[in-house]
């Protein structure tokens, strides 16, 4: 009896916290709409920033952020998910794989700005390619990098084993039993990690700060060398350093409503692929 009463005393603590969580972030998001939503209007989705950023719209952030979004998604994504494929399916257990692992793990936790600090380093200033769209995508996407390898092994391990010795026992190789049994089953898991990847990608400022953002440029970029502007950095700005605060910090809630239905446009995309794959298993 005693027993019984401290689990039910347990669950209920996690029931209570579980609920909270879910209501502070409702609570945000919550009072980021109602500060921002009355200021988006077709001018504001459609027109470039003027005088100062007290007037007209947010066009050009929009596009930068989509763009770098984009980037880092083609070049994050096929490297991450052949990463974990391999550290997976092919790699041994030995000395080598655990310290991969272990570096992918840090990797995880290593702080934004540092990325930044070394996009800058390396692609701006080492490989030439100068505040662009370019450095941007390239450092957003070894930021998200160790996220999605996680996820590709942690989806891949998930597959029963069951679905390898079936497939060998009718003769197929260990090519084909990876690619054509165990990634298509992990396929939802992968794209999970992937969703979690563009949300941050897509809200961090820091990496972009040096690598690919201006607070300010005319029209919208050519090419990939080109510098953009982007949602985060200028939320971060017109809060942080507007001159024209009465008129600039609305602008910047709103563009916090417009970023966040980016990155909830990105993720019910990716969610729909996820429920389609999932629709498909018979197990």
């Amino acid at each position: 009896m005693e027993k019984v009463v401290k689990e039910r005393i347990v669950f209920t603590i996690i029931r209570i916290l579980s609920f909270s969580s879910v209501v502070f972030l409702m609570v945000i998001l919550g009072y980021i709409f109602y500060k921002g939503f009355g200021v988006i209007n077709w001018e504001f989705l459609t027109q470039p920033p003027k005088n100062s950023f007290t007037e007209g719209g947010i066009l050009p952030s929009i596009v930068g952020t989509v763009y770098l979004i984009i980037a880092t998604v083609i070049l994050s994504v096929p490297v991450g998910i052949l990463a974990g494929i391999y550290i997976a399916e092919y790699a041994r257990e030995n000395r080598a794989t655990r310290a991969l692992r272990i570096a992918i793990n840090v990797l995880a936790g290593v702080p934004s700005i540092i990325f930044g600090l070394f996009g800058l380093a390396i692609f701006v200033k080492r490989m030439h390619f100068g505040v662009s769209i370019l450095s941007g995508g390239l450092t957003l996407g070894i930021l998200v990098l160790p996220t999605i390898i996680q996820s590709t092994v942690e989806a891949l391990k998930s597959v029963p084993e069951s679905f390898r010795e079936a497939s060998y026992g009718v003769g197929a190789t260990k090519w084909q039993t990876v690619g054509n049994i165990v990634f298509k089953t992990a396929i939802p898991g992968i794209l999970t990690g992937v969703i979690i990847s563009i949300g941050r990608a897509a809200g961090e400022a820091a990496p972009i700060l040096f690598t690919a953002a201006t607070f300010y440029t005319r029209g919208l970029p050519d090419s990939i060398f080109d510098k953009v502007m982007a949602l985060p950095y200028i939320i971060y700005g017109l809060i942080t350093e507007g001159t024209f605060p009465e008129k600039q910090v609305p602008i910047a809630y709103g563009a916090s409503v417009v970023l966040l239905i980016i990155v909830i446009l990105f993720s019910l995309s990716g969610i729909i692929i996820r429920m389609r794959f999932r629709s498909k298993k018979r197990w």
